[in-house]
């Protein structure tokens, strides 16, 4: 017999077992299942590219990302955080798949880049109690990632936007658009023996703004697909959203 849940975050570990394992994209055990998505680099995956996002760039080129420290969360290879960095940011750029911060630093030593650091692990667990990436950032960045958390994890996003993004500090997500990609059943229908995400969650413009409801908006539209032979990626099945933390 098991009576240890009495902490948010037993129930929170309690709701990850209702998952299948192969559906754990979101903690240190799902590293294996990145590594192997990353083993292929020659697969035609959108994001495999070495490309910044569009979105990114058009921040950085308006001037609406100010200050000096930033934080990507699901970095992948490494691409927008070779960007942010070669454009004035000192970088802390985190992933789970060891495959995928290898591929990163190959990047880095190819293109002599200065400013990043790159991170193997949970940044829920990396960005607690003071531990790797500690201290407080103007850009919190995370793209592509969130439409891979159960519903229950967005408690743990909101907590790790909490602790780190800085007064006035922006944050900036891509994730899978509704209508367009991803699953669109409800909440609680992922908790009735469902065992996956499908794939993904998908979200609406509305969705997105009443769960990061504690930030003001700065934009929220869909990301431009960009042609196979412009410099920046985008995809137009997915939201690019812009918020701010009150200074």
């Amino acid at each position: 017999m098991d009576r240890s849940t009495r902490t948010v975050d037993d129930v929170l570990d309690l709701l990850d077992g209702l998952f299948a394992p192969e559906a754990d994209r979101w903690t240190q055990q799902g590293a294996d299942w990145w590594d192997g998505f990353y083993a292929d680099r020659s697969r035609p995956v959108p994001f495999f590219v070495a490309k910044p996002d569009e979105s990114l760039v058009s921040y950085i080129e308006r001037g609406l990302l100010t200050g000096s420290r930033a934080l990507d969360v699901g970095c992948g290879p490494g691409r927008n955080a070779l960007y942010l960095a070669a454009h004035g940011f000192e970088v802390d750029a985190v992933d789970l798949s060891p495959a995928a911060v290898g591929w990163a630093r190959e990047r880095a030593r190819e293109t002599d880049a200065r400013g990043v650091r790159f991170h193997c692990g949970d940044a829920f667990t990396l960005t607690r109690d003071g531990r790797e990436l500690a201290g407080l950032y103007d850009l919190v960045y995370y793209s592509g990632c969130f439409h891979h958390l159960p519903p229950h994890r967005r408690i743990s996003y909101l907590a790790l936007l909490d602790r780190v993004l800085a007064p006035g500090g922006r944050f900036a997500l891509t994730c899978f658009a509704a209508g367009a990609m991803g699953s669109e059943l409800s909440d609680a229908e992922f908790y009735r023996g469902q065992g996956s995400l499908r794939g993904g969650l998908a979200y609406t413009d509305e969705s997105l703004r009443r769960i990061f409801s504690d930030l003001t908006g700065i934009e929220l539209r869909r990301m431009r697909k960009e042609p196979e032979d412009s410099p920046l990626f985008g995809e137009d099945f997915l939201w690019a959203a812009l918020f701010q933390r009150d200074a």
